[in-house]
């Protein structure tokens, strides 16, 4: 009995050391979804703050039945001397991600390596819908999640007998209607109207609504940017349609060019004069709406866009290392920059952006941005120019901020460019959905521009946990790590406002001007911050590309007309 005893002690205490000597933290690994791919779907945003992935579903994907084929994951390693093949083969999924999945909830998932992160999939679908009747006030408006559509018609339009012109409530091609619109036009819609919709082998009833309203015409919205005003406004539809303007203080009214009318909606752009006093009206025929005043924005000029202003300082190491910055560092203003202070680590040889006194034909300036890809301390380095600002250099990999403060509304990024690329030499990793062969993929350069509301909240990084290192600013709100894909930017993100670009796929040998026009997701949309970004390997960021491409920037501004 006392050598049991003795032996249970023992055991108790070893156990009790064992407990004491292994009670150390676990590294930290942060677990992140980088892609998912699959039938009928992309990806539209990667939101790490909420770690949630959206999926933007076509229009005849059946959202109970969403084929995913490969869901991708990254890791961001602060205290393990693992590599990240090693860490990704021992991640855990708390269930199985490939497959068929019904996307009307969302998918959850527990990703767990050291740590458990709470995942989750969801879908959204788009369908383009449509409902008109003849003599219809503007475009109709859905209640989608209450399956109600309501379309506007003149006071005293005979509503027993109405010609329906369109109906289609669900995707193309797939969907039956009962009744069909043949059934429903010429009939009483004098009170509300069933349709039953039917597509996946599932019926929905949808209500349709024909309203008489006591107006003809209204200018339903306007939007002054800086040199140019959108104006919108519904009418009857058969009726002529547009819009009058002139300078407040001016008597005569004059017509609006270039207006385009889709049934019962019309919308113009009008060039305008920057910081100006307007009105503007709707017309259909004779009916003619109340003058509503606006007044355009202000223009803005992009700090240092001819590249003229650049500085040398030390990096605060030993042997001293020199770094160029596109700004004078005692008396500039920070607008620029560039990946040096990374890449010249061990030695000035590595800067990926210098001056050059090479300035465009023309120039009033003598030097312009000279960006070239290299071998870099044992990984590829793209010649690179950013609005925004180098955080920290992690290992071999950077943390980049991009972005600076802006609330105008440029319409095109104009500028002077050269480029020198060659066959892709250098492969990191690859993009979702783009084919590399090395030694037989042409590198490409790209130049782009982005308007945002982008916050640090939302778009910054942490990178090191137990040092509490978070990288993202008011001013420079959108922060990558080059060691985890899914903090990459995102033209398509969901607080991208504007987005433009060009990409040289081939050699431009002499000085070429090129205008990037930009795309706005809206025109009452806001931004909060200008992004505009130069690279001489259009995958840089990968550390893919060509270490001999070479690109040339001289003389960047921003138009408004």
């Amino acid at each position: 009995m006392r050598r049991y005893l003795t032996a249970l002690l023992a055991a108790v205490t070893l156990l009790a050391q064992s407990c004491i000597e292994n009670d150390i933290p676990y590294p930290l690994v942060e677990i992140n979804i980088t892609g998912v791919e699959g039938q009928g779907f992309t990806v539209s945003s990667i939101d790490l703050a909420t770690r949630t992935v959206t999926l933007s579903l076509e229009e005849q994907t059946d959202i109970s039945a969403v084929e995913i084929e490969r869901v991708t994951l990254g890791v961001v390693s602060h205290s393990t001397s693992l590599t990240d093949e090693e860490l990704l083969a021992r991640v855990t999924t708390s269930r199985e991600l490939t497959g068929t999945f019904d996307l009307r909830t969302p998918l959850y998932v527990t990703l767990t390596l050291y740590q458990s992160y709470e995942w989750s999939i969801v879908a959204e679908q788009n369908i383009e819908r449509r409902f008109s009747v003849a003599g219809q006030i503007g475009s109709s408006q859905f209640d989608v999640p209450n399956r109600t559509v309501v379309a506007n018609v003149p006071e005293g339009t005979d509503l027993t007998a109405l010609q329906v012109n369109e109906l289609k409530l669900g995707p193309a091609d797939i969907t039956t209607y009962s009744p069909t619109l043949e059934e429903l036009s010429g009939t009483n819609f004098e009170t509300v109207r069933f349709v039953d919709v039917t597509c996946f082998g599932r019926t929905e009833r949808w209500l349709l609504h024909v309203v008489p309203i006591d107006v003809t015409v209204m200018l339903t919205q306007v939007d002054a940017w800086s040199k140019v005003i959108w104006l919108y406004g519904v009418g009857v539809e058969g009726r002529t349609m547009g819009f009058r303007y002139r300078k407040s203080g001016e008597e005569e009214w004059l017509e609006v060019p270039g207006v385009e009318v889709d049934g019962g909606s019309f919308k113009a752009r009008l060039k305008a004069e920057a910081e100006t006093d307007y009105e503007v009206v709707a017309y259909a025929d004779d009916d003619v709406t109340e003058p509503r005043s606006v007044r355009t924005e202000a223009t803005w000029a992009l700090p240092n866009g001819g590249f003229e202003e650049w500085t040398a300082p030390d990096l605060n190491i030993t042997p001293k290392r020199r770094y160029w910055i596109p700004y004078l560092l005692d008396t500039g203003t920070p607008f620029w920059d560039t990946g040096n202070k990374g890449s010249t680590t061990l030695s000035d040889s590595d800067n990926v952006t210098i001056p050059e006194n090479d300035p465009r034909p023309g120039s009033s300036g003598t030097r312009s941005a000279h960006l070239m890809s290299k071998w870099v301390v044992l990984k590829f380095a793209a010649g690179n120019l950013f609005t925004g600002e180098y955080f920290a250099t992690k290992g071999t990999n950077g943390v980049v901020g991009f972005g600076r403060p802006c609330i105008y509304r440029p319409t095109a990024l104009r500028g002077w460019v050269k480029f020198k690329g060659g066959k892709i030499n250098r492969v990191g990793s690859v993009p979702v959905g783009v084919n590399i062969e090395q030694g037989v993929t042409d590198d490409n350069g790209i130049i782009y521009i982005a308007l945002g509301s982008w916050t640090p909240e939302k778009y910054g990084v942490w990178v090191d946990y137990i040092t509490r290192d978070f990288y993202g600013t008011e001013d420079v709100p959108f922060a990558i790590y080059t060691g985890d894909k899914s903090t990459f930017f995102n033209p398509q993100g969901p607080d991208v406002i504007g987005y433009g670009e060009k990409v040289m796929v081939e050699n431009i040998d002499e000085w070429t001007e090129f205008t990037i026009p930009i795309e706005y997701t809206a025109t009452d949309r806001v931004p909060t911050h200008i992004l505009v970004v130069c690279s001489s390997s259009r995958w840089g960021d990968y550390f893919t590309g060509c270490d001999k491409s070479e690109l040339w920037v001289d003389d960047f501004e921003l138009l408004y007309d």
